[in-house]
């Protein structure tokens, strides 16, 4: 017969039990990875003559999340020493002490070969060594580079920009160059994109050692110039889908607007350098994106 004590214990696990689900859920950083879906999804439909092949498009789906899951995870295992020195992290469920590391690790574990092995069981080998080259270079190339080097971001934007290449593949088995730009203008985008969020938590970045470059640029011009940079050769770039026939007069308009746009709000940022025109660059990628990705499915050809 349970005791008092023992009956308080069991309802006080079941209380826990669902917190606990919240907090692996929270390592899996769902709002990233929310965009590696729907930018893998993008890639799938701008490759394929319809949506007939409904199994594939659910498995290519599900083992890219899981794959990104895993390496969400991975990172967050890797950097929760880190991640304690920081405000804006100090809460996450590992450095906060709500989920040991040993589980975090047995989580990731899972998560990324269940989603490697159903992307090479049912998907094809190609996305499924795609996604396994995103997981390296994210967590063994990125997550060691944030402590090392400015180049940090420009490494991670890599991994960052494969998954629409991956819906590719998955209907055409192979990197045509269809695939690469849209790589190309996941990459230049995501410049710009962080810039600004390392230029907001720069003092957050530099309490955890890492090497953003708005950390050691001390006046952020070469932020600055960088900004403007990928931003302005964002706008060439966004036209290759059109180029190659992937889609039509729309939706080249609408990359040329929008690229002019985002550039406005990225030279204004550049050239002030204040947390508000930072925050007003970062909301403009996260608008951005969405908008260009919109325009090049409505007018596919």
């Amino acid at each position: 017969m349970q005791t008092v004590s023992q009956i308080e214990e069991v309802d006080r696990s079941a209380g826990r039990a669902p917190a606990r689900w919240a907090d692996l859920y929270e390592l899996t950083k769902p709002r990233m990875n929310f965009l590696v879906v729907v930018t893998t999804m993008v890639g799938y439909y701008m490759a394929a003559r319809g949506w007939g092949d409904w199994a594939r498009i659910v498995y290519t789906l599900i083992g890219t999340a899981l794959t990104a899951a895993g390496s969400s995870v991975l990172n967050q295992y890797a950097e929760r020493d880190l991640d304690g020195l920081m405000r804006r992290t100090s809460r996450r469920p590992l450095p906060a002490g709500r989920v040991r590391p040993i589980e975090a690790l047995t989580f990731a574990v899972i998560l990324s070969v269940s989603g490697l092995a159903i992307l090479a069981w049912f998907v094809n080998p190609l996305t499924a060594l795609l996604g396994a080259v995103t997981l390296a270079l994210y967590v063994f190339a990125y997550t060691p580079a944030k402590r090392r080097t400015t180049l940090c971001t420009i490494i991670g934007a890599v991994p960052g920009a494969i998954p629409p290449m991956m819906g590719f593949t998955a209907v055409q088995n192979v990197i045509s160059p269809a695939a690469l730009s849209l790589f190309a203008i996941l990459f230049l985008w995501q410049m710009p994109h962080f810039l600004a969020i390392a230029i907001l938590y720069r003092e957050d970045y530099a309490r955890g050692g890492f090497r953003m470059l708005p950390v050691i640029d001390d006046g952020l011009e070469m932020t600055g110039r960088q900004i403007i940079l990928y931003s302005l050769t964002l706008i060439p770039v966004s036209f290759v889908p059109a180029l190659l026939g992937m889609s039509g007069a729309i939706y080249f308009v609408a990359a040329l607007v929008l690229g002019l746009a985002f550039s406005g709000f990225a030279v204004v940022c550049a050239r002030t350098k204040t947390h508000a025109d930072a925050r007003q660059l970062f909301l403009a990628s996260i608008l951005y994106l969405p908008a260009l990705l919109t325009a090049m499915m409505i007018d596919k050809v």
